[in-house]
């Protein structure tokens, strides 16, 4: 499993998959799944696959987007101004090599650069510089020359560029979209594992478009699918570096996986958390539990989707998410991958009917 682990990361990591444009993801999903069920996908393209007997259906999700850019306009000179697609710090951006995705299926290699500092008045040299003052450089020598050589058009979609590299200390690994290709992988494997035995329900392997733009392919998914229970498989940010306490840390490198109880998105269903926090505890799994005072994820349309579907996200801490360098300890996806097939085991139909019983 954790050679499998480390090759289907790098495959889903190097994948160019930014929101709205997330087919490189979805074709190594169906690949990998093409022999564990019935393969399906809504009309914003999130996919799914169901495999398992009666009862009730239990949702495990990844979200294929990453964050990313788009071609917003060309200038004359054949510099490519650019938006951001999701959350994105401008420190991380400048000298950072992207690449464009065109419309012919070409990916153009680029830098994000800017006015060099050694131009500006001191004051600026201070400032945070905005993604607007920003433009990208593939080379070109005008806006022709872009548009006719190179085959960039407006709104293509641009990527970060981060080979998958393993990291000094063992299980260590450094990439760009841990946020969400852990939640990728580990949705793939806990159901190419669980396609191979019996479990006491329908499970419904899911990948949602969108989530880094507002948790949108979620929304929809939810109505396709129709899911009883949600798993959300993520990979949130850790909290183990410079600058935060030891003692309050919850999303510590080796901690193991995440279990999280709230975020402004979404409230966990009570008995679903404690049902994951004992599964956890019984089957000997590494957790940490995690309350956040910010951030959200695909949880918050899931668990308000419907007539409500009792949800809870298992996390691969990961420093440095929504960068091109972010790093992930192979282990904690291993715990979350092992923590999702217990508790789909004990999801039974009675499990399930307790989870939202008020009367």
């Amino acid at each position: 499993m954790r050679t499998k682990a480390v090759s289907l990361l790098q495959e889903l990591t190097e994948a160019h998959s930014v929101s709205g444009h997330e087919d490189e993801v979805r074709a190594i999903f169906v690949d990998e799944l093409a022999e564990c069920g019935e393969l399906s996908a809504d009309r914003n393209g999130s996919v799914f696959c169901e495999t398992g007997y009666e009862g009730p259906r239990v949702l495990v999700a990844g979200h294929m987007d990453e964050v990313g850019f788009m071609v917003q306009n060309i200038t004359p000179e054949g510099f490519i101004q650019f938006l951001g697609i999701g959350g994105w710090w401008e420190h991380n951006l400048l000298s950072q090599r992207v690449e464009i995705l065109t419309r012919g299926g070409e990916k153009i290699l680029g830098v994000v650069a800017s006015r060099p500092p050694h131009f500006l008045p001191e004051s600026q040299r201070r400032q945070v510089m905005a993604i607007d003052q920003m433009f990208i450089d593939v080379g070109a020598e005008s806006r022709r020359d872009v548009v006719d050589s190179f085959g960039i058009t407006l709104g293509d979609p641009i990527a970060p560029v981060s080979a998958f590299t393993a990291m000094g200390r063992e299980d260590l690994f450094m990439a760009k979209a841990f946020d969400n290709r852990v939640g990728m992988a580990g949705a793939i494997q806990a159901g190419q594992i669980l396609a191979q035995s019996a479990h006491p329900n329908r499970l419904v392997l899911c990948g949602t478009v969108q989530e880094e733009v507002g948790l949108r392919g979620a929304k929809t998914a939810a109505n396709f699918a129709r899911p009883d229970v949600a798993i959300i498989l993520e990979g949130p940010p850790a909290d183990d570096t410079p600058g935060f306490a030891r003692g309050d840390c919850q999303g510590r490198l080796g901690g193991g996986v995440q279990i999280r109880l709230f975020d402004l998105s979404a409230i966990t269903n009570p008995r679903l958390a404690r049902l994951a926090i004992e599964t956890a505890r019984e089957e000997g799994i590494s957790y940490q539990v995690t309350v956040r005072r910010s951030g959200g994820t695909d949880a918050g349309s899931f668990h308000v989707a419907n007539e409500g579907i009792p949800s809870i996200v298992l996390g691969v801490p990961a420093r440095y998410i929504h960068s091109h360098n972010a790093i992930i300890d192979l282990n904690d996806y291993l715990h979350m991958v092992a923590l999702t097939i217990a508790l789909v085991r004990r999801l039974d139909g009675e499990a399930v009917e307790g989870l939202v019983t008020y009367l």
